[in-house]
């Protein structure tokens, strides 16, 4: 038997009677205007868990959109406020299942399990327990998606780069929709209620993290961090609808406000690369530290459990790693191109960038215990089109390309983070020839060039990710 976390609010703040429910849930939903929309890249929405009668409508706009695209949704991250329980960081409960009066939704168990390798994330069944945020938009996800897995988050005090980096572990792919929970201004008058929900709809679709108050949106935690995720993406977010209870209800002296948002990826989704290493940036260090430590203690090469491996991590990627002992270069080694599972490709070059560089010896267990672990992973290589050495180093994207020279049997790769010691990019392509071996001033119409970027991960750009 499930270990069930029951509805507590079915008779209340919407109907329990299952038929009744249904017929409602399915009236808002039809109800809403220009629900068609372009749902193909629908990844995320926001909507509201008042009371049905207050914020039903508004939240059918929402989920219109996610109706349309309920083929190819399987699971569900969940993401709410907490109202009633004060904690530190974000909450999952202990429960395997949640039921409204449309039934039982599974949770993902395995998620569920793995994000609290999360310092943030907490088992905490108290701060589900009597919470209303998530609750409420279980029959709607019912009756829009049908069958699905559910990830039920209650935000507590965390940062917005906290709350991002569990969305970024659980983003996944188009079987994963995201949901954020929020009301908006509470008990104001009509009018002022509506300007200053205006500014925070303006806020959300601007991504203007630091427009949006403590007094603007009670599930703030959720809709910051989904904002923090996407900064410099090219996502797109729509106002779908934005009313209060005095629009709904009537009654005009202390409203509520609603609001309904669609986020979509562009065409192929947003860059994986940077969703894994922000999601599972933690776990991939401990994989490069653990197969340096197997390699202290055997000098055998690295195995992985397989079993607590997430699925990212088992695609096939490329990547660097990097140690640094006392801010200088101790060791480097790394792949060209994705040619085995990203965990493995980072585990095995961790052992021989601390093992086998032939610049280095050996690290030692003493230099282990100081050491500074770097892991950049790598994007396809794109062929890079110059007409000499000066259109192409004035073409390099300082800060930004990796770059690769290859002319016959030499080849020679700098990675992006090069530049902080490189900056200029003629001395940058010198530096390159001479690392395949070739004078710094020697040029051939032989030479051929790619370039690529990076995502780079350490205990730094992690810690300054999610404290901000």
């Amino acid at each position: 038997m499930p270990n069930l976390r029951e509805p507590i609010l079915a008779g209340s703040w919407y109907p329990d009677d299952p038929g009744v429910l249904t017929r409602e849930v399915d009236g808002y939903i039809a109800g809403a205007e220009g629900a068609a929309g372009n749902g193909k890249r629908l990844k995320a929405v926001i909507a509201p868990h008042a009371g049905y009668r207050f914020s039903g409508p508004v939240a059918g706009s929402a989920y219109a959109r996610v109706a349309a695209i309920a083929q190819r949704i399987e699971r569900v991250v969940l993401v709410g406020p907490s109202h009633r329980h004060a904690f530190e960081g974000i909450a999952v409960p202990t429960d395997t299942a949640f039921s409204s009066p449309l039934g039982e939704i599974a949770l993902d168990a395995t998620a569920v399990r793995d994000i609290q390798r999360l310092p943030q994330v907490v088992a905490l069944d108290a701060a589900h327990a009597c919470e209303h945020s998530l609750e409420i938009h279980l029959p709607f996800l019912q009756r829009a998606l049908g069958s699905f897995t559910l990830v039920p988050l209650v935000v507590g005090r965390a940062s917005p780069g906290a709350v991002a980096e569990v969305l970024a572990n659980l983003w996944g792919r188009p079987e994963t929709l995201i949901v954020i929970s929020t009301d908006f201004s509470h008990y104001l008058d009509y009018e002022t209620c509506r300007r200053l929900d205006a500014r925070t709809s303006q806020a959300i679709v601007s991504g203007n993290i630091d427009a949006i108050g403590d007094d603007q949106a009670c599930g703030r935690g959720g809709v910051k961090g989904l904002l923090r995720l996407l900064e410099g993406s090219a996502a797109t977010i729509e106002l779908l609808d934005l009313r209060n209870s005095g629009d709904t209800q009537g009654a005009r002296d202390r409203v509520v406000g609603y609001g309904s948002w669609s986020i979509s990826e562009p065409e192929g989704g947003l860059a994986d690369r940077r969703m894994t290493a922000l999601g599972h940036g933690r776990l991939m260090l401990g994989i490069a530290r653990a197969a340096i430590r197997q390699g202290l203690a055997s000098d055998r090469t690295p195995a992985i459990n397989w079993e607590r491996v997430p699925a990212a991590l088992k695609e096939h990627g490329a990547a660097f790693v990097t140690i640094n002992l006392n801010g200088r270069l101790r060791g480097c080694i790394g792949s060209l191109v994705a040619h085995r599972p990203l965990a493995e490709d980072i585990a095995q070059n961790a052992w021989k960038a601390a093992f086998k560089d032939p610049r280095f010896a050996p690290l030692t267990e003493e230099e282990f215990a100081r050491c500074e672990i770097e892991i950049s992973l790598l994007s396809p290589h794109t062929p890079f089109a110059f007409r000499d050495e000066a259109d192409l180093i004035a073409r390099l994207r300082p800060g930004r390309d990796g770059l690769t020279l290859q002319e016959g049997d030499k080849r020679a790769l700098f990675l992006p983070s090069v530049w902080e010691g490189i900056p200029d990019p003629a001395t940058f392509v010198q530096r390159l020839k001479q690392k395949a071996g070739w004078a710094p001033d020697h040029w051939s119409d032989a030479i051929r060039a790619t370039r690529f970027t990076t995502e780079k991960i350490s205990a730094q750009t992690i810690r300054a990710f999610a404290e901000r």
